[in-house]
């Protein structure tokens, strides 16, 4: 039995931001923790996400895109939602003691396939800005809102 954390990343699609969260906590803490991602509206995982993270050297090639609904019977400790406030509604899920979030704009929403690469790279490195943040040395600490 494992006593690392179970983190679930939660976004409108599983195809760029919370993908991009599971693989940079997946490198960063995955010693500490299992990361696992989930969208409302699955869709296939964006090729420029895995592009911008390979920048980094962190292969998120092998993760598929899946369901909330999926893993609503396993349990989490920590629920982190990330999400454009503005514009997509925010995804439910049952379970987990804590719950964090991150407002990021949803790169879909972004046509041009260059405009969209500089959008996720700037998610990238505020998603692990904020990873190291919540997630780092002290472990998980609960955000307010």
């Amino acid at each position: 039995m494992s006593n690392k954390e179970k983190v679930i990343f939660l976004s409108a699609h599983n195809s760029a931001r919370s993908q991009m969260a599971e693989g940079l906590l997946r490198h960063l803490y995955g010693d500490r923790y299992v990361a696992r991602s989930a969208g409302v509206d699955p869709r296939e995982v964006d090729s420029l996400a895995v592009a911008v993270m390979a920048e980094r050297g962190i292969d998120i090639s092998g993760q598929r895109s899946k369901s909330s609904k999926v893993l609503w019977r396993e349990a989490f400790d920590v629920v982190a939602k990330i999400r454009d406030f503005d514009s997509e509604p925010c995804p439910l899920f049952p379970s987990g003691r804590w719950r964090a979030f991150i407002p990021l704009k949803d790169p879909l929403t972004v046509e041009d396939p260059e405009e969209r690469k500089l959008t996720l790279r700037a998610a990238r490195d505020d998603l692990e800005r904020w990873i190291v943040e919540i997630f780092g040395e002290e472990g998980f600490r609960n955000e307010d809102g």
